[in-house]
């Protein structure tokens, strides 16, 4: 069972869209419809704010930590059609950065693994992804790449694939000899199809089209490498169903259906080690799900929310 071990009261005026602690679990950030994003220091059970940005002229949907080794960096994307990125200096929170060539909402962003280096991901209502890369020390010179008409009608979600090959554990093949991993993401949008994009001669190309979904999938989230010779994505969708794609080789995926629901899925989010996946619908209810030795899929826990079932709080579970 998992219990209830901490809660914070936000202040924020309106309803909140994500809520994410970053690597450490050390510190929360939320954003919310009031246009702002606030980050919370939560240690030892209690609850401090430390910053509360506004930038934004419109809800903010979604925020994403970047890793500690780039300094206390967060990403917030809004339905202004901006994306910003906040850095932490000498105690204070600034803008180092904002982005604003979408030509509609941006719905999610996501940084890439940090061994490719500070890389966001941006996707659109537009139909377009952007890819932000960050080639300064100063944090003051960005690259942008785009991916357009990746959805039609809109991309709701982005996730990247983890930096490691899936390969056997026990592979004890020299790692200098190994291939770099190519930079991989998943995206979900409003044409019900699940893409998977691969970083090809300095542009982006699809390498897969994953179609299983009924209605726009809301959200993907592709599961953290633990050594095991597969990759795992989860996707969310309108159609009430949450989808497992497996892959041995990142070329042929498998589908299974993990749960039909009462009610359109919004997000999906998988725990640190990747074998429990966490689900939050318009039910308003949030599940934990896990997998057996005989690959099926069953709810380990399962919590009535007191607010939207847009959000869904990453946690190392």
């Amino acid at each position: 069972m998992v219990s209830l071990i901490n809660t914070v009261d936000t202040g924020h005026e309106d309803m909140i869209h994500n809520a994410i602690l970053d690597y450490y679990g050390l510190h929360l950030a939320t954003c919310s419809s009031d246009g702002s994003v606030k980050i919370f220091d939560i240690r030892n059970g209690n609850q401090t704010i430390v910053a509360d940005l506004k930038g934004h002229q419109g809800p903010v949907w979604q925020v994403a930590w970047a890793h500690p080794k780039f300094g206390n960096i967060l990403a917030s994307c809004s339905y202004d059609r901006k994306v910003i990125v906040w850095k932490e200096r000498a105690n204070e929170w600034t803008k180092i950065y904002e982005y604003g060539n979408h030509d509609s909402s941006v719905n999610s962003v996501a940084f890439a693994p940090a061994e490719y280096g500070l890389i966001l991901a941006c996707g659109s209502s537009d139909g377009c992804i952007s890819i932000l890369s960050c080639n300064s020390m100063m944090f003051d010179v960005w690259d942008c790449k785009k991916i357009p008409n990746a959805h039609t009608i809109g991309c709701n979600a982005v996730s990247w694939c983890p930096s490691t090959v899936p390969e056997p554990a026990f592979n004890q093949r020299d790692s200098a000899a190994r291939s770099p991993a190519v930079k991989r993401l998943v995206s979900g949008g409003c044409d019900n199809c699940v893409k998977i994009w691969r970083e090809e001669n300095d542009h982006w190309v699809e390498e897969n089209r994953l179609e299983a979904h009924s209605d726009w999938v809301r959200d993907v989230a592709w599961a953290p490498s633990i050594g095991l010779p597969r990759s795992q994505i989860a996707s969310a969708s309108q159609d009430r169903h949450v989808i497992i794609w497996n892959s041995s080789d990142l070329s042929t995926w498998t589908s299974t259906i993990l749960h039909t629901f009462d009610d359109v899925v919004w997000s999906v989010s998988w725990s640190m080690t990747g074998n429990i996946l966490a689900v939050a619908g318009g039910d308003n209810k949030v599940s934990l799900w896990k997998e057996n030795n005989e690959n099926q899929w069953t709810c380990i826990n399962e919590d009535a929310s007191t607010t939207s079932g847009q959000q869904l709080e990453q946690r190392t579970l």
